[in-house]
């Protein structure tokens, strides 16, 4: 019998557990730390052996593949050991993979990659195609493989999840961005790009790869890799400029227009009142949505329907209230400097925001919002542990507030705020260093938020 250890026994990591489990192999869960009570019930409900707070080397190296949690770092002694061993080190994407016959629609990206699964997923769903949502946005694939018998699955995956993706093919697959991120993971810039494009490994003229076609980054890796898969490239520029030109989608004049290549060569156009959600950034989102429901052949008017009713994602520029005309933001899910700048380009008076960001640096370079901070932030609040880097960077350019508070973040901005004025959260850094991630700090900026008077 195939013995399979899982490492880390999260969301991912427990449901790869179900899943090895439901396929009759041996199966063993290891989590360095503490495990949540509702995963141990699971584990312990389905009979599957785990430890926790340790890593027993003995009983991880006997296995004949290893499940790793996409949180564990590859360069964490167990894993490093047990690569040395030549025992296989796989992602739960990839496992779960291995155990369907659905088609996967993959979207991966710096930024904009959970708005755009949901988007994509809603619009799908909406359509009437028996679809299924997973990946990154926080349920488990593998889990989702055992039961649910969809033709298709949305997937967000991240670029931990696709490191452990070997034969991991969707039919579909999109990069919207690639920026700096992750690079206290990563030893370079490059480096996280080519996890990034790991999403089009075993893809092939059979499949489809959107892409967008204004990152720089993204257009050398398409260039170096020549890749045999369909490309749909897509563009914010218009039709006249030589950007535009060839490109599958782009943007004019407040329209959206899509022209699919290959097997249907058919012109949609799309009016910008057309997508709920606002943004510059969320008309690209919505383009790649767009280009998805139209390969699997979703109706126009049907798109159409499901870019105007979706709701858009929590934690994400999300109004939580306005308080004697002070609108307070949450935009929490914005962890890096790439996600703050699409929040504060989003807000074009000057010097209207009181902008609470800090936490947790993952190798953060600022200057590309040095200019819209100086532009349209009046006060800066940097909210965390150590926030020496942000402060030291805009300490010439804001006035600067500093506590390890979120209820003082926020009541020092209501102070600071006049009518007309927005406090807005948006990070651009990890919450680790005083929230268990995102969501917490958002919910807790939406408390301190509701119990203003």
């Amino acid at each position: 019998m195939k013995k399979v250890v899982v490492l880390g026994a999260g969301e991912s990591g427990t449901g790869a557990a179900l899943l090895a489990k439901a396929k009759n192999f041996e199966v063993f869960v290891s989590d360095g730390g503490k495990i949540l009570e509702k995963y141990k019930k699971i584990l312990e409900e389905n009979e599957i052996p785990f430890e926790e707070g340790t890593h027993t080397p003995e009983i991880i190296f006997s296995a004949n593949e290893i499940i790793k949690s996409p949180g564990i770092p590859d360069n964490t002694p167990i894993v490093l050991a047990a690569l040395e061993k030549q025992i296989p080190v796989i992602s739960e994407i990839e496992f779960g993979f291995r155990h369907t016959k659905a088609k996967i629609i993959a979207i991966t990206g710096s930024n904009g990659k959970t708005t755009t699964t949901l988007l994509t997923y809603h619009i799908l769903k909406n359509a009437g195609l028996n679809v299924g949502l997973a990946g990154n946005v926080g349920e488990s694939f593998a889990q989702k493989v055992i039961e649910n018998h969809h033709e298709y699955y949305v997937l967000e995956v991240s670029s931990f999840q696709l490191d452990g993706c070997f034969l991991f093919k969707p039919y579909i697959s999109a990069i919207l961005n690639i920026t700096p991120d992750h690079l206290d993971r990563y030893e370079s810039f490059e480096a996280y790009a080519d996890a990034k494009f790991r999403i089009i490994r075993s893809q092939n003229e059979n499949d489809y790869f959107i892409y967008n076609a204004d990152s720089e980054i993204i257009e050398k890796k398409i260039l170096k890799l020549k890749p045999a898969v369909q490309q749909l490239a897509i563009t914010l520029a218009a039709k006249d400029d030589l950007k535009a030109i060839s490109k599958v989608s782009y943007y004019q004049n407040g329209k959206i227009i899509t022209r699919l290549p290959y097997n249907r060569p058919s012109q949609l156009t799309f009016q910008e009142s057309d997508i709920a959600l606002q943004g510059k950034h969320n008309i690209f989102n919505a383009m790649v949505a767009i280009l998805v429901a139209q390969i699997l052949g979703v109706d126009n008017e049907k798109i159409k329907e499901g870019l105007a009713t979706f709701q858009g994602v929590p934690h994400r520029l999300e109004q939580v209230r306005e308080v004697r005309g002070v609108k307070f933001i949450n935009d929490s899910k914005a962890t890096n400097v790439d996600s703050v700048f699409y929040a504060l380009d989003s807000f074009e008076e000057e010097k209207k925001i009181i902008w609470i960001a800090g936490g947790v640096d993952k190798g953060n370079n600022y200057e590309q919002i040095k200019d819209l901070v100086a532009g349209r932030v009046k006060h800066l609040i940097a909210l965390g542990k150590d926030n020496s880097k942000l402060c030291n960077f805009f300490e010439n350019a804001v006035d600067i507030t500093k506590t390890d508070n979120i209820e003082e973040a926020v009541k020092k901005a209501y102070k600071l705020a006049k009518k007309g004025d927005i406090v807005l959260l948006s990070p651009a850094c990890a919450s680790f260093d005083l929230f268990k991630n995102y969501e917490d700090r958002g919910e807790q900026f939406r408390k301190a938020v509701e119990s203003l008077k």
